[in-house]
């Protein structure tokens, strides 16, 4: 039997208040447009004041890859904002420097006249849309008071709706109702301002008004040559409703042209699959065969294993969900069951009949620990030191063969397996803090003996993407699903012990880590897993899918097991998904290989930008886009967009939430992408 070390953390959601400050503003007054067409660079300005609305936009412009550059309120020798600053002239061509600009709000504490009076000009000159990130709603935005027929206050848990403008417009991605969190309800977590539209004034995002009618937090202002988006509710990047409107934000204000690309992901690898996993023992508060657990070897504890309708109920789920599960396994374990079951598997036998309805990634044949050789004589564990004091690590030889065994025994089974893809037993081999701070030195020649090019990391411990000799890790996301627990009361059992206070009859744990919540007060075993751990969880990985994070969640074959207590938290945030968005726009359910080659791609795009090294703009309905050789390029564009080749063009991208987007990269004898856009009306 093999046992994890895992506990994962559960974080508090982070909220932020807005303040706003007003300042009149001159009257704008009309400019003429260039004669010539300019050259409009795609980058964005971003006027930060340090609130947490410009950096909910900051972060959804990182995330997706689009280049900016920030301007920050009330620094010292920050720059100014003139005619020349916003605008120049290249190669006799007029260019506009900014594609967008996010603004704090209207009219921003901090920017003085003159600057503001050049940025209506600069706008009205080029056609530059305008983004205030947090504002109220009066007259000046396009919209009437609250006090005439709106509304101002907490909006916690209200359902509001995409209009039909906004549906055909830059919000064409979502479908359903958006209803604001309201994940405590003790805590006034959101606020706003919804009033009604007056002339020039788009809702796009409405909710229902006391007294009857809609009323308008976003929507596009239209006035004096010059188009704004407006939001009048208070938000910041961690929550749902900015995360479900972010895309639509940025794409209004590129007007659907801009670098970077996005994408929702969301793929669950499950461990362990073929071997057993430990049980929880809500006596002892501890899972018997772990070291530190006093009192109990574990032989006479029955392991938690799939059976084969486990397996059945699995293959049955996958195709009412249209989700396809990782399976990440363990061949040698299951052939030490088999040998110790009457030599006999009809779990194995399953699961090899329905393999190629699942993807599946290598775990090591035996699922050993991989790094130091571990010295469990104390508490915690530490590594083992050879006679001359130094560490005593597992053998190349011996990593080599636990990856290289259990890969041929998937092709002696006709598995559809990828040698490239790796994921270590305890993510052994990699550095495990603090007992081991360092990579095996041995890991790396043995990950590139046997082909792997992706393997598997610990998100809690190691978010970034890093090499590993010739290989890079894939971090992963773990579930509070636990690995040592089969049924729904020894979930919640396990969950109370890691988060009561010690007064309650907990661990005490939670009082110690600052980065932990404790519960109020212990959840009943018999309702607390359906009740508060599944909407806990599917919450939490919901947050990573609407921030466009391809890492994989992983859990492990006990969750498929006796009460299969997965399934309601997967089903969750699957039916939380497609009630949001439209068809247009797909849950992605990527592969370890792929996720591997997502984060490299954005690692390398985003040093690229850092370092200067994307050129990037458009004339009219050309976009021309030059990076490095070496460098694939992310961009979004419009239905209808042609990609330009030596003879001709293609069409380009793919579609994805209405509109074409893609990793790209020139074609053959051209330095650059040059897309043509298609003609508007």
């Amino acid at each position: 039997m093999r046992h994890h070390r895992f506990r994962a953390v559960r974080s508090a959601a982070v909220l932020a208040a807005a303040a706003l400050i007003t300042t009149a503003v001159p009257a704008a007054t009309a400019t003429a447009a260039p004669a010539v067409t300019p050259r409009i660079d795609l980058t964005v300005l971003v006027v930060d004041d340090g609130g947490s609305a410009v950096a909910a936009l900051m972060s959804e412009l990182r995330a997706t890859g689009v280049p900016y550059e920030r301007v920050r309120l009330g620094e010292a020798g920050r720059p100014v904002l003139t005619a020349g600053f916003l605008a120049d002239t290249v190669d006799g061509r007029p260019r506009a420097r900014y594609q967008g600009v996010i603004l704090p709000d209207e009219a921003p504490y901090g920017l003085s006249e003159s600057e503001q009076a050049a940025l209506v000009s600069y706008e009205q000159t080029y056609g530059i849309p305008q983004v205030d990130a947090y504002t109220w709603a009066h007259p000046g935005v396009g919209l009437d008071y609250t006090d005439q027929g709106g509304h101002s206050g907490v909006l916690d848990g209200t359902e509001t709706t995409v209009t039909t403008a906004g549906r055909s417009g830059p919000f064409r991605y979502l479908d359903g109702p958006l209803t604001f969190e309201d994940n405590d309800p003790g805590v006034s977590e959101s606020f706003g301002y919804a009033g009604r539209p007056r002339e020039g004034y788009t809702s796009y995002l409405d909710m229902p008004v006391e007294g009857g009618g809609r009323a308008s937090l976003i929507g596009e202002y239209a006035h004096d040559g010059r188009r704004e988006l407006v939001v009048t509710f208070a938000y910041n990047q961690h929550q749902r409703q900015f995360r479900a409107v972010a895309r639509g934000i940025v794409e209004w204000l590129t007007q659907g042209v801009h670098l970077g690309q996005s994408r929702y992901h969301f793929s669950v690898h499950v461990d362990d699959v073929f071997a057993p996993d430990s049980r929880w023992d809500t006596e002892r508060n501890c899972t018997p065969g772990d070291f530190d657990c006093v009192g109990g070897d574990g032989e006479g504890t029955v392991p938690i294993r799939m059976t084969p309708a486990d397996a059945q109920h699995a293959a049955l789920w996958q195709r009412s969900a249209g989700f396809t599960l990782d399976m990440v396994f363990n061949a040698g374990a299951g052939e030490e069951w088999k040998a110790e079951h009457g030599g006999s598997d009809p779990l194995a036998t399953q699961l090899l009949a329905d393999k190629n309805r699942y993807r599946w990634v290598n775990h090591t044949y035996t699922h050993p620990f991989l790094g130091c050789v571990q010295d469990t004589s104390t508490v915690p564990w530490r590594c083992a030191t050879k006679p001359d004091g130094t560490t005593d690590w597992v053998s190349r030889s011996e990593i080599s063969a636990q990856i290289r065994d259990n890969h041929y025994w998937a092709l002696r089974k006709g598995l559809p397996v990828d040698r490239a893809e790796l994921v270590t037993g305890e993510h052994s081999g990699l550095a495990t803090h603090p007992q081991q701070p360092q990579d095996n030195p041995n890991l790396a020649g043995a990950l590139a003996d046997n082909g792997v090019r992706w393997i598997g990391s610990d998100n809690s411990r190691e978010p970034d993407q890093r090499p590993v000799g010739t290989s890079r890790t894939v971090p992963r996301h773990p579930m509070n699903v636990y690995y040592n627990v089969g049924t729904e009361a020894e979930m919640t059992d396990e969950y109370n012990w890691i988060y009561s206070r010690a007064s309650d009859g907990g661990s005490g744990v939670c009082e110690t880590n600052p980065a932990s919540t404790c519960l109020d007060a212990p959840l009943d075993t018999a309702t607390g897993y359906r009740t508060y751990i599944v909407p806990q969880e599917a919450r939490i990985a919901m947050s990573h899918v609407l921030a466009g994070d391809p890492r994989p969640h992983y859990v492990h074959q006990s969750n498929l097991a006796e009460d299969r207590i997965l399934y309601p938290v997967l089903d969750r945030i699957l039916a939380d998904y497609r009630g949001l968005f439209a068809d247009n726009t797909p849950l992605v359910n990527p592969r370890h290989r792929d996720i591997g080659t997502e984060l490299k791609r954005r690692a390398d795009w985003d040093r690229a930008l850092a370092d200067g090294r994307v050129t990037a703009y458009r004339i009219g309905d050309t976009v021309t886009v030059k990076a490095p050789a070496d460098v694939t390029m992310p961009v979004t564009a419009p239905e209808g967009t042609r990609k330009s080749a030596l003879l001709g063009s293609t069409a380009f991208g793919t579609p994805y939430a209405g509109a074409r987007s893609a990793w790209d990269t020139p074609g053959a004898f051209q330095t650059a992408l040059t897309l043509t856009l298609p003609a508007t009306g």
